[in-house]
């Protein structure tokens, strides 16, 4: 169950850093101005269409971060491909066969893909 205090903390965080007011984060996320209102709050709880809509729009965002405050903020870019091998991407000259993606599926359900 997603914390609303926490959770209505971790908006103002993302409005804060895309420097937005309600009204524009509305207008950018795609909800009404109202939804926004009641969601900050705290009258009404997220619905998981506007989780969606937020990560959606807002590419440094974590979903896991978004949700339960776990992970970081802004969302690292880099840390996918330090945790990859990159002599994995790097082709050989004489190599024909090459990794094109390579798929980890977690326990959790979720997943993370590595395109070339």
């Amino acid at each position: 169950m997603i914390n609303s205090l926490e959770f209505t903390t971790r908006i103002k965080k993302v409005m804060d850093f895309h420097q937005l007011t309600a009204s524009m984060f509305a207008d950018k996320v795609g909800v009404q101005r109202s939804s926004i209102s009641h969601i900050l709050s705290g009258r009404n709880k997220p619905s998981l269409d506007f989780i969606l809509k937020i990560i959606s729009e807002f590419k440094d965002v974590d979903i896991h971060w978004i949700l339960h405050g776990t992970g970081s903020f802004p969302k690292k870019a880099e840390s996918k491909s330090n945790t990859t091998n990159p002599s994995l991407f790097t082709p050989e000259p004489n190599n024909e066969k090459r990794i094109q993606r390579i798929v980890v599926f977690y326990n959790d359900g979720t997943f993370e893909e590595y395109k070339k």
